[in-house]
């Protein structure tokens, strides 16, 4: 196993972690923090696809252009499974910054589902590679 497949593994179990982590906070009404965790389970299975090609960034957004780019317009992953990726970066930013924002049990357990598939697409690559 190569570093970069390492890394790319280990951000993977972080995903998974991330999403066990989610439903914890699910489970006790803590929808804002759970929310959060959903968006990070996908941010760090975006950040393991990045890890195969050598690839990071400093910012949120920085990896979002980057699986934009190298995994979405190449069809290695179908936009319709990527798209949850900034539409999670940009509830999270909301619940996690807005003075009244409130995350719901529906929108949680919504994004979690779509979330679970993009990490199968992400897992199916790293399985592939």
């Amino acid at each position: 196993m190569t570093a970069q497949d390492a890394l790319a593994r280990h951000r993977m179990n972080r995903a998974q972690e991330a999403l066990q982590e989610a439903d914890l906070l699910a489970d006790q009404g803590h929808y804002n923090t759970a929310l959060n965790r959903v968006y990070y389970a996908a941010f760090y299975a975006a950040r393991a696809l990045l890890a195969l090609n050598r690839l990071d960034s400093s910012r949120h957004g920085g990896v979002i252009a980057l699986i934009q780019k190298h995994f979405v317009s190449s069809g290695i992953i179908s936009d319709d499974v990527a798209r949850v990726l900034p539409q999670a970066f940009a509830r999270r930013q909301v619940t996690d910054y807005g003075d009244f924002a409130q995350a719901t049990a529906e929108e949680v357990t919504k994004l979690r589902e779509e979330v679970v598939r993009f990490l199968s697409a992400c897992e199916r690559v790293l399985a592939e590679s």
